[in-house]
């Protein structure tokens, strides 16, 4: 096999029986659409879904493949297969793994640990990089002016009332 070959990747799944990542791929020398199965070993119900997408992306004999594939997908297929092998159904996985990669604007990222904060960070990096407008876009205007409204009343912060002498 030739290691350097160059494939783009069109769709990548997960199987449940045996355990295996799907990759669908076109060949850009031959111009052919194959499938590549690569199977998923060690993997239980209490395993971790990000060290698990790493291995694989950094397995010598995918790495090649798996080079259009984002880190965050094959952890979302591998959190799949994680709730497939926890016998929750299908539905119920889809909704953890929503709550698992959504942002709420309530909670208080102050109070998690390194490791949930980098995760909700990776989160917002990645839909700021979705929602950014860049000058390709054909919605795209330079230099956007807005004016705001100016009430007579401003309201003001809770921070900002208290008297200097608390200090």
């Amino acid at each position: 096999m030739y290691v350097g070959m160059m494939c783009t990747a069109k769709k990548c799944g997960i199987r449940f029986q045996p355990p295996a990542i799907v990759l669908i791929y076109e060949s850009e020398t031959k111009g052919k659409i194959r499938q590549r199965i690569m199977p998923v070993r060690n993997f239980s119900k209490f395993s971790d879904c990000t060290r698990a997408a790493e291995q694989l992306k950094n397995n010598p004999r995918h790495k090649s493949y798996l080079e259009q594939v984002s880190l965050r997908q094959l952890e979302k297929l591998f959190s799949f297969l994680r709730g497939y092998l926890s016998g929750q159904s299908l539905a119920e996985t889809m909704e953890q793994i929503r709550r698992e990669t959504t942002i709420d604007p309530e909670e208080d990222l102050n109070k998690l640990d390194d490791k949930e904060l980098a995760k909700r960070k990776s989160i917002m990096d990645e839909l700021f990089e979705k929602n950014q407008k860049k000058k390709d876009d054909p919605n795209f205007v330079y230099d956007i002016e807005v004016e705001f409204p100016q009430d007579d009343q401003l309201q003001s912060c809770g921070w900002d009332t208290e008297s200097a002498d608390e200090f």
